[in-house]
């Protein structure tokens, strides 16, 4: 099980199933799930069903982002270590709480708990080349693009490269 954290406006909690009606608001949204690796979903219990699945894998860790003073769900954090102190990271917002900073936000301080709580070397992302506000976020949290895959997803909207974005410890300054 993952341990809250903190950030200025946003708690980190531990990921629940009974979430899925608040993160319904994201995982059904087509706009959002442009980038993800599956399709929307039709309804909450897609999503239900979703959340179960991933819940408690090994390596695995899942955590709502909430606002200060509320319980309920605004996007996801998500760390997968690939390999002891190499975590892949992935995060999403629903719709309402896009452009107010908060993937910026839960973001940096997910990279805070990894690089100096956790002491990981090395922290990559991969997106789709077309999503313009997450290649933007990993840029501008410091990210370096360090290559782009050929047509190595296959994803309900056609089979689609990916870039990879690395970041090390000794480049991770919080902004």
């Amino acid at each position: 099980m993952t341990v809250p954290f903190e950030s200025a406006r946003l708690v980190m909690r531990a990921q629940r199933v009974d979430d899925a009606d608040a993160l319904y608001a994201a995982f059904g949204d087509a706009a959002t799930m442009r980038w993800w690796s599956s399709a929307p979903h039709g309804d909450a219990a897609e999503t239900r069903a979703y959340l179960a699945a991933r819940t408690d894998q090994p390596g695995q860790r899942g955590w709502v982002m909430t606002i200060k003073g509320s319980d309920r769900a605004i996007g996801t954090l998500w760390a997968g270590e690939r390999r002891t102190g190499v975590s892949e990271i992935g995060y999403m917002l629903v719709p309402s709480a896009a452009r107010h900073g908060y993937a910026s936000e839960g973001v940096t301080r997910l990279l805070d708990l990894l690089f100096r709580e956790e002491r990981h070397r090395r922290v990559f992302a991969d997106t789709d080349p077309d999503n313009a506000p997450s290649n933007a976020l990993l840029k501008r949290l410091g990210f370096t693009l360090e290559g782009r895959l050929r047509a190595e997803w296959e994803t309900h909207i056609g089979v689609r490269d990916t870039l990879l974005w690395g970041l090390l410890a000794n480049e991770w300054t919080t902004r």
